[in-house]
């Protein structure tokens, strides 16, 4: 009885994810058309598929897991805003395989570089707050506002191939969840699946430049996602998972909430 609850549960979460992913997919990238890449960043920064993995992971493993694979998240969120600024930097003027390639490439680079220290919450948190800083300063060079050069638009193809990415992705990442331990659980939950598909979608309908603008923007708002995986890491055993989950995330919004005022504030 149990096995089919947890079989259901897995199912259900593998669903969730790729209904998550592919809302926002498509919400960013009509709102970066009638918005702009700003704010279309602060959706795309926000904890989708990644959210997801770490629920199907809840299913399948106690809160302490939980509680370390949350700092493997942070680590790897650690490394995203060098994957979003290498793509920046390359996708105004090269192609996108080689845009999205070499951002990929440095993204599994660096979390396996990282494998060579003794993590915890807080050295994952001070490489955080070392290497933001440094992203944030050289993506401000890719900022521009740029209007896309047609309408964003999304086919059913276009999203179907994104759920099988997505659902290869999780498959893989839960399957092996036991063997591979709580690290590389929660670095692999946030490799960017919906982030790359976002950057397809925004670099072959509307251009590299446009896509380069949103990797850019998004710098700022990923800081938020690192903020609600340590509150993650520090309520999921006194408090259970779900109460750290819900909290993680309201952190999260509330993080790129205060961006948009800052924002707003400034325009």
């Amino acid at each position: 009885m149990s096995g089919t609850l947890m079989s259901s549960m897995f199912w259900l979460g593998l669903a969730l994810k790729i209904v998550m992913t592919a809302g926002i997919v498509v919400a960013a990238s009509v709102v970066v058309e009638r918005s702009g890449p700003f704010i279309g960043a602060l959706i795309a920064a926000l904890p989708t598929a990644g959210g997801a993995a770490l629920i199907i992971l809840a299913v399948e493993h106690d809160a302490h897991f939980i509680a370390q694979s949350a700092v493997g998240s942070m680590v790897a969120n650690a490394v995203c805003p060098l994957f979003a600024l290498t793509f920046a930097v390359l996708a105004p003027r090269n192609r996108l395989v080689p845009s999205l390639g070499g951002a990929i490439l440095v993204w599994l680079g660096g979390v396996f570089l990282s494998r060579l220290l003794p993590w915890t919450a807080s050295t994952a948190l001070l490489a955080n707050a070392i290497v933001y800083p440094v992203t944030i300063t050289i993506a401000s060079h890719f900022l521009g506002d740029v209007a896309p050069r047609a309408r964003v638009r999304l086919t059913a193809r276009d999203l179907a191939w994104r759920a099988g990415v997505v659902t290869a992705c999780v498959v893989i990442v839960t399957g092996l969840s036991s063997s591979i331990g709580s690290y590389f659980s929660g670095v692999f939950a946030f490799f960017p699946v919906a982030m790359s598909s976002f950057f397809i979608i925004l670099y072959t309908r509307a251009g590299g430049p446009v896509a380069a603008s949103v990797a850019a923007h998004v710098q700022a708002p990923l800081i938020g996602l690192t903020l609600g995986l340590l509150a993650v890491h520090a309520f999921a055993e006194p408090l259970g998972v779900w109460w750290a989950y819900l909290i993680g995330l309201a952190i999260a919004v509330a993080w790129n909430g205060l961006l948009w005022v800052w924002k707003n504030r400034r325009a």
